[in-house]
């Protein structure tokens, strides 16, 4: 298994409502998955469920609480900085946001040297320069754009010049953190061909994180849906959309925009706010919601099990009894 997460959990300190107090929210809970090499593990919920708190702990930029990440079948949840510094230019990471992730004050060529610098990639300047030429020209950039800054560029430029960076050092994995919501729409189908491509040509392993359920069925092999820091469905992309068991991936489905003006589409009205990460649900975290909740629901919490071949579900609704 080229990458592995078992439990993994992070708890966050917060100052709770006006009274200041301090209180501990639990952002991500037991959260395990497996991503095979070469292969894409889309995860996907809603805004606030843990999804980007995951996706930094396994790059560690965010050290986890609890659990276990291997990488490779090298355990680096624990590794200290300087022991993880030669294995960061194989783990790389993708931002939402194009418009605050590069230095405004950097160069794009400066921007791309930095890495190959760090990392001792290349010897020579000639050597560099021609490197980060090729890289450019791979993600659809030109040579002159070596000499420009990040706000000469329109956002998909800026993103294709985020992955440009993440790509240089040869990476094997890569989490790309929404890497298409803060584009239109026309520019979001060519970043997400661009990803599809080196993917394929570079032999790249993918997290892909979202919520946009149409851009992880794209590029995706596996789905992994997550409700407030929980995975509570696990299975390959066909699977998840033939057959959601989930309530709450039903309820995912049952939101996706249909391009279609005719067709109505019918969104459950009653399945009522995200509860608070302050006050969590004791039993399942999507209890308060569920349409289908059983009264064990409300004070035991379901287990992600293996309800058919490769598909894993947390939900009391297919229990054997």
């Amino acid at each position: 298994m080229f990458v592995e997460v078992k439990n993994l959990t992070k708890k966050f300190k917060v100052l709770k409502g006006a009274t200041g107090r301090k209180a501990e929210i639990t952002a991500v809970e037991n959260v395990s998955f497996e991503i095979d090499k070469g292969k894409t593990l889309g995860l996907v919920g809603e805004s606030g469920c843990g999804k980007t708190t995951t996706g930094r702990m396994i790059v560690k930029l965010i050290e986890p609480s609890g659990g276990k990440i291997v990488i490779e079948g090298k355990d680096i949840t624990h590794m200290k900085e300087n022991e993880f510094k030669p294995f960061r230019r194989n783990v790389q990471i993708i931002f939402q946001d194009p418009y605050s992730s590069l230095n405004p004050r950097m160069t794009i060529y400066d921007t791309l040297k930095r890495p190959l610098r760090i990392f001792k990639i290349t010897k020579y300047k000639d050597e560099e320069k021609e490197l980060i030429m090729k890289t450019l020209a791979s993600v659809g950039l030109k040579p002159e754009h070596m000499t420009r800054y990040p706000h000469e560029f329109s956002g998909g430029q800026r993103q294709r010049i985020a992955v440009a960076r993440a790509i240089i050092t040869h990476p094997n994995f890569i989490v790309l953190d929404e890497p298409t919501s803060a584009l239109d729409v026309s520019v979001q189908a060519q970043i997400m061909n661009l990803l599809r491509n080196l993917k394929n040509s570079l032999s790249l392993t993918y997290l892909f994180i979202s919520h946009d359920l149409s851009v992880v069925k794209f590029i995706s092999d596996q789905i992994a849906v997550m409700y407030l820091g929980n995975i509570v469905e696990i299975s390959t992309t066909d699977e998840i959309f033939r057959h959601p068991l989930h309530p709450y991936t039903r309820l995912l489905f049952q939101s996706i925009p249909i391009p279609n003006p005719k067709k109505k589409i019918k969104i459950p009205q009653d399945v009522g706010e995200l509860p608070s990460l302050l006050n969590p649900p004791k039993g399942c975290p999507f209890y308060s919601r569920c349409p289908l909740a059983k009264k064990k629901c409300e004070t035991l919490k379901p287990q992600l099990k293996e309800v058919s071949p490769g598909h894993k579900v947390a939900c009391f609704l297919y229990d054997e009894d």
